[in-house]
């Protein structure tokens, strides 16, 4: 059980008899109002600064079990305490400058990490690695308006030219390190998030064998009779690092069974909200005129690529072939051919980099505000005789990138944000 809060040395003195020492784990009886013990465990005291929140914290290690815990829980809230609000220990530390913003949301990102890479990357956030790349571009752009602001304060003197000239040499070696950071954000964006990918096609197929050779176990049951997969299915894997969301749909025909056509009015709302759709073919028949009309129905803003399955029953071998900007491989779910060259072109769509180790994860409010700060950027270098438009292209990008630390956060943003967070961070 942890406290936050001013002054929790008398807290501290009714629940365990005395102050502990600061840092140092003590063993300890945990008291009710009476005197009698509660519990008996250990007790942690964090005097403020020098905490996770900057003020006292109090943690309080016991035994356990529902009862003892509301007890002890009680006993807190009958000495002044309240329950936390979710995310509210990692909002105060934002409020009391242990941690930005950037940081903050990598908290989250660390508990809800996915993969091993992604938690590597949720920990360099933390420790503030993208919070300092974007302090640097920060105090680059402050340099930069300096320059400009001291052109148009002091219009009587001659120093056009000459600051002039230098903001001309910095601003597109600024501009080339923000687009650097930012696509490690998108790498690491990646990570987080994960690419969403559903299997589609005609029933019998081969969507569910797809899956199970994906996932490397069985998740969906296989059988020849048409129809078996009624709904979607959900599995999650990873690939170089980055979460799959494969989702098995229900074979895409004409059908009278009212259970069956609820399952395909489902695939398609899957398949709306794809990223990736792969659409399943029998390499036996190739494309058929049924192919053609879910082709035809697929959405065009979506990636798509064809499979041929089952060509280990045919003469084709797995391959991958490219006509009009459309991409078709050649697979077999049972034996596993094909399918390295499957695995590269998700990679390919995803825009996954291999050897990527210094992404930043990247969440979608800290892409906005990177791309709104490079669109400024742009624009101030299209402006450059315009010294008046020049510098307040200037001060936009500045406004834009200086969100993602929370330097131009508005409060109702902050809600949003720490409203994400489990109770007790």
């Amino acid at each position: 059980m942890r406290l936050s809060g001013r002054s929790l040395g008398s807290v501290a003195s009714q629940l365990v008899g005395f102050i502990p020492q600061p840092r140092l784990a003590t063993l300890a009886r945990f008291l009710d109002a009476a005197g009698e013990e509660i519990d008996e465990g250990i007790a942690l005291y964090f005097p403020s600064p020098h905490s996770y929140t900057g003020e006292d914290v109090l943690e309080l290690q016991g035994h356990g079990g529902p009862v003892v815990q509301q007890l002890l829980l009680q006993r807190c809230l009958d000495l002044g305490a309240r329950l936390a609000e979710p995310g509210e220990f990692t909002h105060r530390a934002y409020l009391n400058d242990k941690l930005d913003l950037a940081q903050a949301e990598a908290v989250v990102d660390l508990i809800e990490a996915s993969t091993a890479a992604a938690a590597r990357s949720a920990v360099r956030s933390l420790s503030g690695e993208f919070s300092r790349a974007v302090h640097d571009l920060v105090e680059r752009l402050i340099a930069l308006r300096m320059l400009v602001e001291a052109t148009l304060d002091f219009p009587e003197e001659d120093i056009d030219s000459p600051y002039l000239a230098d903001v001309s040499r910095r601003l597109p070696d600024l501009i080339d390190d923000l687009r650097n950071i930012q696509g490690r954000a998108r790498q690491g964006s990646l990570l987080r998030s994960g690419l969403h990918v559903v299997l589609a096609g005609q029933p019998n197929v081969g969507k569910s064998s797809l899956l199970n050779r994906l996932a490397g176990e069985e998740r969906a049951i296989v059988t020849t009779v048409p129809g078996t997969t009624r709904d979607a299915l959900r599995e999650t894997i990873q690939l170089s690092g980055i979460p799959l969301h494969i989702i098995d749909t229900a074979g895409l025909r004409e059908t009278d069974d009212e259970v069956e056509r609820l399952g395909i009015d489902r695939s398609w709302k899957e398949i709306e909200r794809a990223d990736v759709v792969l659409h399943l073919l029998d390499a036996r028949t190739g494309m058929t005129p049924q192919d053609h009309e879910i082709d035809a129905r697929l959405p065009s803003r979506i990636e798509r690529l064809a499979l041929y399955n089952k060509c280990d029953l045919t003469n084709h071998s797995g391959r991958r072939e490219e006509r009009n900007g459309r991409v078709a491989i050649w697979v077999s779910a049972k034996t596993g051919e094909g399918m390295e060259m499957l695995e590269a072109e998700l990679l390919r769509i995803a825009g996954w980099q291999t050897g990527c180790e210094d992404v930043f994860l990247a969440r979608e409010r800290h892409l906005e505000a990177l791309e709104l700060t490079l669109n400024h950027l742009r624009k101030a270098e299209a402006q450059a005789d315009r010294i008046e438009l020049f510098a307040e292209e200037l001060r936009l990008a500045q406004e834009a990138l200086s969100r993602i630390t929370g330097e131009f956060t508005p409060d109702d943003l902050l809600g949003e944000i720490f409203s994400r967070f489990c109770i007790g961070k």
